[in-house]
């Protein structure tokens, strides 16, 4: 099977013109497409082109707002809190770091939480725009419900990723961009799929025991935190997914654990929380940039276990991927996805479509 070779711009060109089709603000349509293909770009295609049907479809029924910007409600020199109007998360995450960044070069740090806030891409995209202004940057949210504590059998947290990223000498950076799940839903459902087994520690059934089969992590039990079991440290991942959603749905006053709605039922306002923050390292002993370097220098310096799989730095396996996309012109997709999301753009009368001409071998 081969995919799409297509260009940054045109797939950005693309969300664009299907999210205003549905009634979305020019620059919302924007703020979403660039976090999207910036997903892809950076080889997390779960969260990607691949979703954009959600945000249209979001937009359609009204159940995500398109009109309004978000509002600041409470604000200190180095704190605030944000109302997101339920608009498109990325609207939301963008306005939210801006304003961190911004109290952070007034007064060293700032810290700013949204309540009223839906998916919003990776996390990555907004803790990385702080490197542009040699900031530390973080960023965190809650989502639906889809992971299982240690010792339960109900699903009360969600993946609730955490993003932190620091920046480095002569434009590198370290950027760490993880969920506190052990896994993704989608591999678990691609192995499903495929009907192949998943690995142990992976997820649990209905009971709370773990399995190796994804029907039984899908219908009725969950993920497990990053750990696995008790007596791997899974307990360590719930402690992390509880801290993400201590800074998001409860500093927020969003919506937080099993009160979130449940993921792809859109029969009420996800109303999620989101947490951005900004660090300005210069408040801070001098020299960080080197430092950073030199700390990632030891790690990727290390001889390895494997010559062929050197050790590397969080942010490493997407500056490979970014590097091949630069290399081959373009960012490769499944031609599955292309087909598919031409098709929804087909039903809202977008044209151009998403080009299929370019092939690449997989």
């Amino acid at each position: 099977m081969s995919r799409c070779l297509i260009s940054q711009l045109e797939v950005q060109g693309f969300i664009e013109r299907c999210m205003t089709a549905v009634g979305t603000k020019a620059h919302h349509a924007r703020s979403l497409a660039e976090v999207l293909v910036e997903g892809d770009h950076r080889g997390h295609y779960s969260h990607g082109l691949n979703r954009m049907d959600m945000y249209v479809k979001d937009i359609q029924t009204g159940i995500c707002a398109k009109d309004g910007e978000p509002e600041v409600e409470k604000e200190s020199v180095a704190t605030a809190l944000v109302d997101g109007k339920n608009l498109l998360g990325p609207v939301v995450g963008n306005f939210c770091m801006n304003l961190a960044i911004k109290k952070a070069k007034e007064v060293g740090i700032g810290w700013v939480v949204a309540h009223g806030s839906n998916h919003y891409g990776i996390a990555g995209y907004y803790s990385m725009q702080a490197l542009k202004e040699n900031m530390i940057g973080m960023s965190f949210t809650n989502t639906s419900p889809l992971v299982v504590p240690t010792r339960g059998k109900e699903c009360t947290l969600g993946t609730n990723p955490i993003s932190v990223a620091a920046p480095a000498k002569d434009g590198d950076s370290f950027v760490l961009d993880m969920a506190t799940s052990a896994v993704a839903l989608g591999k678990v459902e691609l192995h499903d799929r495929r009907g192949d087994t998943i690995p142990e520690g992976w997820g649990c059934d209905a009971e709370g025991k773990l399995t190796t089969d994804p029907k039984r992590v899908l219908s009725g039990g969950g993920l497990l935190p990053i750990g696995g079991s008790e007596a791997t440290g899974g307990y360590k991942g719930y402690g992390l997914g509880m801290m993400v959603e201590m800074f998001c749905g409860i500093l927020a006053g969003a919506n937080y654990s099993k009160h979130v709605r449940t993921w792809k039922v859109t029969d009420r306002v996800a109303n999620l929380g989101q947490c951005f923050v900004a660090i300005n390292p210069e408040n801070f002993a001098g020299g960080f940039n080197d430092r950073m370097s030199d700390l990632m220098s030891i790690h990727r310096g290390m001889e390895p276990v494997d010559s062929d799989s050197p050790v590397l730095a969080a942010g490493d396996p997407e500056r490979t991927n970014m590097k091949k996309c630069e290399e081959i012109g373009g960012i490769p997709y499944h031609i599955n996805v292309v087909k598919y999301m031409n098709n929804c753009a087909e039903k809202i009368g977008v044209s151009p479509l998403l080009p299929c001409d370019k092939l690449v071998p997989m």
